[in-house]
C-alpha cells in the first residue's frame, strides 16, 4: 500500500512539472488582457499583399 502512495505522489510531481508551462502561459494571457506576448502586430506598417486583396474581394462578394 505504501508503494501506491509513493507512486501517486511521484506522478503528481511529474504532472505539476509537465503542466507548469501551460499554467504560466494562462497566467500571462489573463494578465495582459488576452495578449500573452504583447502587441506585436502594427497595422500602420502592415503592407497589403495580393492575398489580402483577394480575401477582401471574397469577403465583399459574400455580403
Amino acid at each position: 500500500m505504501g508503494t501506491i502512495i509513493e507512486i501517486s505522489i511521484f506522478m503528481l510531481v511529474i504532472a505539476s512539472v509537465a503542466f507548469a508551462p501551460l499554467g504560466y502561459f494562462i497566467y500571462n494571457y489573463t494578465k495582459k488582457d488576452g495578449e500573452p506576448f504583447g502587441d506585436f502586430e502594427h497595422p500602420e506598417v502592415h503592407s497589403h499583399s495580393v492575398i489580402d486583396e483577394l480575401a477582401e474581394k471574397a469577403k465583399e462578394k459574400l455580403h
